[in-house]
């Protein structure tokens, strides 16, 4: 798939992704392909009429919409973006951003718990190789902006829905990354 990051600015829109289940089935749908709600209910661990559910609100935004590949009897699903930004979000929507940004945070957590709670049935190379790991960083708000950037173009070329020539070992890895001020924690300056 061509890649598609479109800038998700819309009130309506940043409240349909303020749920971490739309979250998660998103980002099945964008890793895996078309897929049907029952296979996105197995995926994300959810039951396949509340992922209808879920769906057809992801595609009354446009982010997801069916998939010609179906047979009549199956309704596969996918993914119209294989990402998005949230850079022109109106300061008067901000409350909106928020909501899908903590979100996205308590999706993230639920997947590094379960990882975790399962992580001794992992293969050993991939217990080598998991990581969590935070720094404190000492930068202005333009250097933060540099290495978020910089980050970016390092990660963009294995985003799974747009990576050509995938090695067949490879599996589904979830990275996130978060960044933001300590106001008040460093030292008086």
């Amino acid at each position: 798939m061509q890649e598609n990051r479109p800038n998700l600015a819309d009130p309506g829109v940043l409240d349909a992704l303020s749920h971490p289940v739309r979250l998660d089935v998103l980002g099945y749908l964008a890793a895996s392909g078309p897929a049907t709600a029952s296979q996105c209910a197995r995926a994300v661990g959810d039951t396949p009429s509340n992922c209808s559910y879920h769906l057809r609100v992801l595609a009354s935004h446009g982010l997801v919409e069916p998939d010609p590949s179906g047979d009549g009897r199956s309704r596969p699903w996918r993914t119209s973006i294989t990402g998005f930004t949230t850079d022109d979000v109106d300061p008067a929507d901000v409350a909106g951003l928020d909501r899908m940004l903590a979100a996205s945070v308590e999706l993230d957590h639920h997947l590094l718990r379960e990882y975790l709670r399962g992580r001794d049935a992992v293969p050993g190379a991939w217990q080598a190789a998991d990581v969590h790991a935070s720094y404190g960083l000492s930068l202005t708000p333009t250097e933060l902006a540099e290495v978020v950037a910089r980050l970016d173009a390092v990660v963009r070329p294995y985003i799974q829905a747009t990576r050509a020539n995938t090695p067949g070992d490879a599996e589904h890895v979830h990275l996130s990354l978060s960044a933001f001020p300590r106001l008040g924690f460093g030292p008086d300056r």
